[in-house]
C-alpha cells in the first residue's frame, strides 16, 4: 500500500495528513490559530505565517505518528500551492519541497478550493461527479461546474465579501467572538429570522455571482444605528442580538440556496457538492436539502471534519498522481483569491 503526506497552510490552519492510495485518511492533524487572531476579528497574514513556521514540523511529526508511518513509508508529498496568503502558502511549500527532495519522491500541487469539493467525494464514498460545486468559506464563495474529478470551471464568485468573511464581520458588529460563523449560528438558535428584513443581493437575472457587502451594512445600521441619524439604536439585548443573528444568517442562506438552484438548472446537473467552513452551518444544510428537492437534485456535503481547512481533503492529490501530474521543485505559490475573468 502506497502513502502520501499532504500539507496545508493556505490561511491560518497548519495541517498535515497521511493518506493511502485507496483514499483512506489515516491521520488528519490541524493546528488552529483562532486564539491568535481573535482580538483582531480576522486573520492577520504576518501573524499567520509566523505561526505556521512554529507549527509545521510538529504537525507533520504528529500526522506521521498518528498514522503509524515513517518518512521512509511515503511515496509522494502533496502541498497546497493556491490560492491563499502568500506567506502562509510559502511555509507549507518550503516544507513539502524539502521533504520531497530529501526522500526522493514526487511533489504534487493541490488547489485548496478544488480540494474542498473533493472532500465531498471522500465523505460520500461514491462517485459524485459531474456536479455543481459550492465552496463557501472565509475566503471564498465560488460556484463551479465540476465535470470530472479534476476538471472544474468557475461559473460564479463573490464580488465583495465571501460568506464566511461576512459572518466574521457580523459577529464583530454583534459583539460575538471570532470565528464568526459558529458564533452567529449559536446566537441565531435563540433568534427569530423574521424579526428583521435584510436585503438579498441576487444581482442580475440568472447571475451566479454573490454579494454580501450590502447585507453587512444593513446589519450594522440595525445594530448600531445609521451615521448622522437622530434616532438612537435600541439596546443590543440578548434577544435582539439573537434576532439580528438569525435574520442575517437567513439572508446569507437564502442567497446561497438560490444561486445553487440556478446553477443546477442552468447546467442541467443533478448533484450539488458543498465544501468549505460555512458548509458546516446546519441551517444551510437543512435549507439546501429541502430546497433542492424541487429541482430533483441531490446534495453532498463534506463531512464536518473536512469543512474547515485541513490536509485530509488533499487526497485529491492521488487523482493527479495517478495521472502523472507531478510538479518540479522550483514551483512557486499562487496567492490571492480566485475571481472569474
Amino acid at each position: 500500500m502506497k502513502h502520501l503526506l499532504a500539507i496545508e497552510s493556505s490561511c491560518d490552519e497548519t495541517a498535515a495528513a497521511v493518506i493511502d492510495q485507496d483514499r483512506h485518511v489515516l491521520s488528519n492533524v490541524v493546528a488552529s490559530q483562532d486564539d491568535l487572531h481573535q482580538r483582531f476579528g480576522g486573520v492577520v497574514p504576518e501573524i499567520a505565517s509566523r505561526a505556521h513556521v512554529r507549527a509545521i514540523l510538529p504537525v507533520i511529526d504528529e500526522a506521521l505518528r498518528r498514522a503509524d508511518r515513517k518518512l521512509s513509508d511515503l511515496h509522494a508529498v502533496a502541498v497546497t500551492t493556491e490560492p491563499g496568503l502568500v506567506g502562509s502558502l510559502l511555509v507549507g511549500l518550503t516544507a513539502a519541497k524539502t521533504l520531497a527532495m530529501a526522500l526522493g519522491v514526487p511533489l504534487v500541487a493541490v488547489n485548496h478550493v478544488h480540494a474542498h469539493l473533493y472532500a465531498c467525494r471522500l465523505s460520500a464514498g461514491v462517485e459524485v461527479f459531474p456536479a455543481v460545486g459550492l465552496v463557501v468559506s472565509g475566503g471564498h464563495t465560488n460556484l463551479y461546474d465540476c465535470r470530472t474529478l479534476v476538471d472544474y470551471e468557475l461559473i460564479g464568485s463573490t464580488r465583495d465579501d465571501a460568506a464566511g468573511e461576512a459572518f466574521d464581520k457580523a459577529a464583530a458588529i454583534l459583539g460575538l467572538p471570532y470565528p464568526g460563523g459558529p458564533s452567529v449560528e449559536r446566537a441565531a438558535r435563540n433568534g427569530r429570522p423574521g424579526a428583521f428584513k435584510f436585503p438579498r443581493a441576487l444581482l442580475e437575472p440568472g447571475s451566479l455571482d454573490f454579494s454580501f457587502s450590502g447585507l453587512k451594512t444593513a446589519l450594522l445600521y440595525e445594530a448600531q444605528g445609521k451615521p448622522g441619524a437622530s434616532a438612537v439604536a435600541p439596546e443590543l439585548t440578548e434577544q435582539r442580538r439573537g434576532d439580528l443573528a438569525a435574520a442575517f444568517q437567513e439572508a446569507v442562506v437564502d442567497v446561497l440556496v438560490e444561486k445553487c438552484r440556478r446553477a443546477l438548472v442552468q447546467g442541467s446537473r443533478e448533484r450539488l457538492l458543498v465544501g468549505g467552513g460555512v458548509a458546516a452551518n446546519q441551517r444551510l444544510r437543512d435549507r439546501l436539502e429541502e430546497s433542492l428537492r424541487s429541482v430533483r437534485a441531490k446534495v453532498h456535503f463534506a463531512a464536518r471534519e473536512f469543512c474547515t481547512d485541513n490536509a485530509g481533503m488533499a487526497a485529491l492529490a492521488w487523482e493527479a498522481l495517478e495521472q502523472g501530474q507531478t510538479v518540479p521543485l522550483d514551483i512557486d505559490v499562487t496567492p490571492g483569491l480566485i475571481r472569474r475573468p
